[in-house]
């Protein structure tokens, strides 16, 4: 990935500040965040995500955002899909033409000489939780879940982040017995929606799917965000399941913060210690 200019150093080891991008099947978020802190610094800018969501019109996108905040520095961009060997695997809420894409090619044509780095949005929010939230200074094994219109995961091992897990794809048992299905077509946050069930219809499938997790992988924590966390108090208390349960802290920012961070972390601005190495992606 390109190495940061002197300019970029600069400006980001003086202000302590990194920037994040947080692309969405409907919207992209764009926040300066203090790195030591890791709150928003201001108010964040939101557009509407490109229709068709094609890697071209979606950096360009950014690439207007970023100049229209006046950022200089290293840019992280947190993406619904696996990023291995700096190449999109598959596309989540974003158009196909993003399966196969170079997204480094791709932001070297949209921002020439930056250094931009791009990774899975739920790893975004795993090292947000890890660093500034609910996974903070829990030893052994984190597993952080978003519940949104899909299921987002992390996994978290004292610390350090093993990118690009897919637990919502994970097939379980249907508590309703009509056979195997995928947990995020069970028991995301969308199903929710669609199927209009109160939380105490609701917390069942989130039940199993945790507990089909826990015998996998005999997790410490599970980090439950997105933005139904909000209403942790009145679903957390029905969940049936041995792991302790948290609710994630950052929330809607969680992907900006996370990928704000680990932009600067892999531009040598500032020390991820053991979280996440500068070419896991």
């Amino acid at each position: 990935m390109p190495t940061p200019t002197p300019a970029e150093r600069d400006q980001a080891s003086v202000t302590s500040t990194g920037l994040g991008v947080d692309v969405g099947g409907t919207g992209i978020k764009v926040g300066r965040v203090d790195l030591g802190t890791g709150e928003l610094l201001g108010a964040r800018l939101t557009r509407p995500t490109p229709q068709p969501a094609t890697p071209d019109a979606v950096a360009e996108v950014i690439r207007a955002m970023v100049e229209e905040v006046g950022w200089d520095g290293p840019v992280g961009v947190a993406l619904p899909s696996v990023i291995h060997d700096g190449v999109a695997r598959i596309a989540h809420n974003i158009d196909g033409s993003w399966v196969g894409c170079d997204v480094i090619a791709l932001f070297d044509r949209h921002l020439p000489g930056r250094s931009v780095v791009m990774l899975n949005d739920a790893d975004a929010a795993g090292i947000t939780e890890v660093h500034y939230g609910a996974g903070e200074g829990v030893d052994g094994l984190v597993v952080l879940l978003t519940f949104g219109t899909g299921i987002g995961s992390a996994l978290l091992l004292n610390g350090h982040l093993i990118p690009n897990t897919e637990f919502g794809h994970l097939m379980v048992e249907d508590i309703a017995g009509r056979g195997f299905d995928e947990a995020e077509h069970l028991a995301s946050a969308g199903v929710r929606a669609r199927d209009e069930l109160t939380y105490e219809e609701w917390a069942p499938h989130v039940s199993n799917v945790l507990r089909s997790l826990e015998d996998l992988l005999w997790p410490r924590a599970f980090v439950l965000g997105g933005g139904i966390s909000e209403a942790a108090e009145e679903w957390f208390p029905l969940l049936q399941n041995r792991t302790p349960v948290r609710a994630a802290i950052r929330r809607g920012d969680a992907g900006i913060i996370g990928a704000a961070l680990y932009a600067a972390g892999h531009a040598g601005l500032v020390d991820l210690g053991a979280t996440v190495s500068p070419d896991s992606y």
